[in-house]
């Protein structure tokens, strides 16, 4: 088995050191990357549609949130938010090392990544559960559009733990190839999206309290 282990290690650090190569000769982003670069792009449209719609209903709304619903607290969302974001480094260290050839240090870092965003997504969906208890999205406006930006952030944090995983895997089966390569890059920039994202939805939540 000693015998067995160093020889596919072997192997996949000789079928990683092409993509690797590829990686820095590379004059122009692969099409992988700029499909998620329009996607996101597309995504943060979405998002800023959501938080426009939140001040507009605000700047139009009267008291807001309105009377029967406190104000939203700041220090359990801000913190969780830090915690999401700080997650960007640990992408951009496995894109880099994936662009290095190092696949064993890559899937450590996507999985270091993914535990936090597990855990930042449980105690979101906590804290969203509680404030399904203290008000409804169908009973005002502001609880409306509350919950419907929460949920699409959530949604999109969830799509990228899925993403993460599945690369993952394919890297920690596999080992990189030009097109793992190009998923693991493409799921950092989905991170580093989402990220900046939950910075300005976080804001948003909270605007009524800071």
């Amino acid at each position: 088995m000693s015998d067995i282990t160093p020889g596919v290690e072997a192997r996949r650090a000789a079928r990683a050191a092409g993509p690797a190569k590829l990686a820095r000769q590379r004059q122009a982003q692969p099409n992988g990357w700029w499909g998620m670069a329009l996607f996101v792009g597309a995504e943060a449209t979405v998002f800023g549609s959501l938080i426009a719609t939140y001040f507009y209903l605000d700047f139009n709304g009267g008291r807001w949130p309105p009377a029967g619903i406190k104000a939203p607290s700041v220090v359990l969302p801000l913190i969780a938010t830090a915690v999401l974001v700080s997650t960007s480094v640990p992408m951009l260290l496995a894109a880099r090392a994936a662009c290095a050839g190092d696949a064993q240090r890559t899937s450590w870092l996507i999985a270091l990544a993914i535990v936090v965003q597990c855990g930042y997504l449980a105690g979101q969906v906590l804290l969203f559960a509680h404030d399904l208890h203290m008000f409804s999205p169908r009973d005002s406006a502001y609880g409306s559009i509350y919950f419907t930006m929460l949920a699409a952030h959530h949604a999109h944090v969830l799509f990228g733990i899925l993403l993460g995983a599945a690369v993952l895997w394919r890297v920690g089966i596999g080992g990189l190839t030009n097109y793992r390569l190009t998923a693991v890059r493409t799921v950092a920039l989905y991170w580093h999206v989402v990220n900046a994202l939950a910075v300005l939805v976080v804001l948003t939540q909270l605007s009524p309290s800071l």
